[in-house]
């Protein structure tokens, strides 16, 4: 279990409690603990939830149920496990079900720091033909590595958490990532090149 180091005004270091002190917290009713879990983890986890959604507010909306499971299930977890992939397999699970109601699978883009580790320095494409670009190349992934990607960008899991959220082991994790960021940057390198002979139109490629 790992605790967070902090300073007061004064220079004087003070412990800040870990992610699993705060739900064990929260579980016997300390006033705070909740607030604190949600103000350190709802904006990295609106951010995931927001990816292949079109309305803001329904990112908003399973971030909310997010949180209201992870009361509703507090006595269920256990304090000497990571609370993150508890967490994120909540959400994931929440997000899957918000999608067969909508009868559609993820349709995501990745976030703006991808763009360094795919697209070339002098490049010059606008902000939606890049978006457009990445969202192309995820797509064409199976849902699983598309999962690993996600976590592994946007979430900021380690592999070994990603492994445990996802259920498998994290060599296969490494593996999936491995190959998933293989094949984007093909298929992104691909789409550049025929973006670069035309009018920018990717509705013609």
């Amino acid at each position: 279990m790992r605790r967070r180091c902090a300073a007061l005004d004064d220079g004087s270091p003070v412990t800040v409690k870990s992610d699993e002190e705060l739900m064990a917290a929260h579980t016997r009713g300390e006033r705070g603990a909740f607030d604190e879990l949600f103000r350190r983890h709802a904006p990295r986890l609106g951010a995931v939830l927001a990816r292949g959604l079109h309305r803001p507010e329904d990112a908003r909306d399973l971030l909310q149920q997010v949180f209201l499971q992870v009361h509703r299930h507090r006595a269920d977890f256990q304090s000497d496990r990571p609370f993150r992939p508890w967490l994120f397999t909540i959400a994931l699970n929440l997000k899957r079900q918000y999608l067969r109601t909508k009868g559609r699978r993820p349709e995501s883009a990745l976030d703006d720091l991808t763009l360094a580790g795919l697209v070339h320095e002098g490049q010059d494409h606008n902000r939606l033909e890049l978006r457009q670009l990445l969202d192309k190349a995820l797509s064409q992934l199976p849902q699983e590595a598309q999962e690993v990607v996600l976590l592994h960008w946007f979430g900021g899991l380690a592999m070994s958490e990603i492994a445990e959220l996802v259920g498998v082991s994290e060599s296969a994790v490494k593996v999936r990532a491995h190959r998933a960021y293989r094949v984007m940057r093909t298929s992104f390198e691909s789409e550049q090149a025929s973006l670069q002979k035309g009018p920018g139109r990717l509705d013609s490629v």
